[in-house]
């Protein structure tokens, strides 16, 4: 069964926020950053429970190569993108997203 994929307008904010930050580091380094969490979506696609479980229906992956994860919440329809989080920075602040 294919899932409808919705961001949380927070989480594209996020990425958009990530990827100016990265882009400022060197330039290029924000596309690349972008294709790393669209890779990671692609693969949450793909294998929905693929994720590390945050409670019954949230889950979370890391992004490869950079310090951020993917938090997403599952439900038999939907995947929803609630977060692209830092791993180190303010721990599950994205809790009350759905």
């Amino acid at each position: 069964m294919t899932r409808r994929v919705r961001n949380h307008e927070l989480a594209s904010a996020e990425l958009e926020a990530a990827i100016r930050w990265y882009e400022k580091q060197r330039h290029g380094l924000g596309g690349e950053f972008y294709d790393a969490v669209v890779r990671t979506i692609a693969q949450i696609i793909e294998q929905p429970e693929i994720g590390t479980a945050v409670d019954e229906s949230t889950r979370r992956i890391l992004v490869r190569r950079f310090p951020y994860q993917v938090v997403y919440h599952l439900t038999p329809t939907d995947i929803t993108i609630v977060a692209v989080a830092h791993s180190k920075r303010r721990p599950n602040y994205w809790k009350g997203r759905r």
